[in-house]
């Protein structure tokens, strides 16, 4: 709540502020993403920026940022604070890091951030975390023992000081990455477009005439608590309860558990009972299973507020110390979002004996089921990571959307720009007839792609898939969605949590789960089963078997 020396702000003069926030950071995220140099932030969107006051709270986000990265932006640099305190900051400075356990929970995401000075105080920061096209080691792979075999870890240091940059620091980065262009220039994107967002805010309070941030920030932060209590107080008060499998790793099934308890308006979610952490890298530090926990929480019961670090008071996230989702270093963490992501659909189980109205049904995105490449083309080294979805679960109300990302919000690159910067051939890319999973609202369907390798030689393929055993459930009646797969000419991939090595001419088909359907499909609205067979979305056979449409 506001300090008693800081007097409350009118509302219209509150929002302006608040909205104002939210495009310097929205403006900031446009810089960085117009001067990237990887496909992965500039064609996926694999990046967030934030704003923060001078205690490294979260004031504003920008709109469409990845939803682990804004969740872990706070926690993290409170972490950097606790080495650098803020006296120790200069104007000029940048400070990055990638520590699993520190930022947002793989090393392939670089935090950075910026102080922020007016009239000669330190009144704030700008941070920004993205995804980077390499970090050395293993590469972006599953299959890892332990944290060191999957990159270099960097702990919170100084990129610049005072303007100055860290010569030493920049010549390990690029020592220890296949491509140290793209991931120097993406660092340096991040710098630039956290400089912007300072001069930027600074131009605000000059313009308003305000000494420093933090009394604006106090208010709209209690704005959003306050919000968000409203939301959970609205559910009814109980202990809900709720588990499921994913594939795991290597046949091993991985139990997720979780009890949701609603008291008043304070939420606890407890994932006591769920798998401990393995010697594969799909384990899930805690801020990134903090982050995944809370943000499908808000979509569900107060997705119009803006996010900041208020909407996340109102909710406390247990994951027992040595868990899948609580990790003890150095546990391999790469792979992180194939458990990680999950964490949504089974939140989403519990609420949904609560709140059936107001949660989706599993999605097929969750996790994203990335394919990774890494070889030689043209004589020079190069990294290439495809971004394709699944479909999303059903909602409430109306069908999945096909071929989108959630919980995460990755965008799915161009195909054009795949081909022209990496030695793949797309042949084919093209939803998967049947994939949602059948339901009075369909989920959203998959996607199948056909690739071709192109390169000098041999290629690293890293798979991430997860859905093959376990394909996303359905809600209230609602039938499975369609499984993931991955095949290599013709035969079955060997690794689907692992790596391989593919050769030129060798073709390549990915299957792209579907989400899960709501309600009986025996409820359907006959005009929707017929739209499905004219745009052939569902087989006549599906309609006829699953939804019981007479020809």
């Amino acid at each position: 709540m506001p300090k008693a020396d800081n007097p409350p702000i009118d509302p219209i003069t509150l929002e302006i502020l608040w909205t104002r926030l939210i495009a310097i950071a929205d403006e900031t995220a446009t810089i960085l993403k117009r001067t990237s140099f990887s496909p992965t932030v500039r064609e996926s969107n694999d990046y967030s920026c934030v704003l923060f006051d001078e205690n490294g709270d979260t004031v504003a986000e920008n709109t469409i940022g990845i939803p682990s990265f804004n969740g872990v932006m706070s926690r993290a640099l409170k972490r950097i604070l606790q080495q650098y305190p803020q006296e120790q900051w200069l104007p000029g400075d940048v400070v990055i890091t990638n520590d699993p356990w520190i930022a947002s929970g793989h090393l392939l995401d670089i935090t950075c951030v910026i102080p922020i000075y007016h009239q000669g105080k330190l009144v704030g920061f700008t941070g920004s975390i993205a995804h980077m096209a390499d970090m050395g080691g293993s590469g972006w792979a599953a299959d890892a023992g332990v944290v060191y075999e999957e990159g270099i870890n960097i702990p919170p240091s100084f990129l610049y000081r005072e303007g100055k940059p860290n010569e030493d620091l920049i010549r390990i980065i690029r020592a220890n990455v296949r491509v140290p262009d793209e991931v120097l220039g993406d660092i340096h994107a991040q710098i630039a477009a956290g400089r912007a967002g300072a001069a930027l805010l600074v131009e605000l309070l000059e313009e308003h005439g305000i000494a420093d941030i933090s009394p604006i920030s106090q208010q709209i932060q209690a704005k959003a608590e306050k919000a968000m209590r409203r939301a959970v107080a609205a559910i009814p008060d109980g202990v809900y309860r709720h588990e499921m499998e994913t594939d795991g790793y290597d046949g091993q099934a991985i139990l997720l558990k979780v009890a949701v308890t609603v008291a008043g308006d304070e939420m606890k979610i407890d994932f006591t009972g769920s798998s401990p952490q393995i010697g594969h890298a799909i384990n899930v530090p805690y801020n990134y299973t903090h982050a995944y926990t809370c943000f499908p929480v808000k979509c569900a019961i107060d997705p119009l507020t803006p996010r900041n670090e208020g909407s996340y008071r109102p909710l406390s996230v247990i994951a027992p110390t040595g868990s899948i989702l609580n990790p003890e270093f150095p546990a391999p963490v790469n792979g992180r979002h194939l458990v990680g992501h999950f964490l949504s659909c089974v939140v989403y189980g519990a609420l949904a004996k609560a709140i059936p109205d107001r949660i989706i049904a599993d999605s097929g995105s969750a996790p994203q089921q990335y394919t990774i490449f890494n070889g030689t083309w043209k004589g020079r080294p190069f990294t290439t990571i495809l971004t394709i979805c699944g479909g999303m679960g059903a909602r409430p109300s109306d069908d999945g959307l096909s071929c989108t990302s959630f919980p995460s919000n990755v965008s799915v690159g161009s195909m054009e720009i795949t081909e022209a910067v990496s030695p793949i051939i797309v042949w084919k890319k093209e939803l998967l007839q049947n994939s949602g999973g059948a339901g009075r609202f369909r989920g959203g369907l998959g996607q199948i792609v056909d690739l071709e390798i192109r390169a000098d030689g041999p290629v690293q393929m890293s798979l991430m898939f997860d859905r093959v055993e376990h394909p996303a459930s359905g809600t209230a009646g609602g039938q499975a969605g369609g499984a993931a797969n991955a095949v290599v000419n013709g035969k079955q991939a060997a690794f689907l949590k692992g790596r391989d090595h593919v050769l030129p001419g060798d073709r390549i088909t990915l299957q792209y789960s579907g989400g899960g359907g709501f309600g009986s499909p025996k409820e359907r609205e006959l005009e929707h089963i017929e739209s499905d067979l004219r745009n052939e979305l569902i087989s006549k056979e599906a309609a006829v078997d699953v939804y019981g449409y007479e020809v």
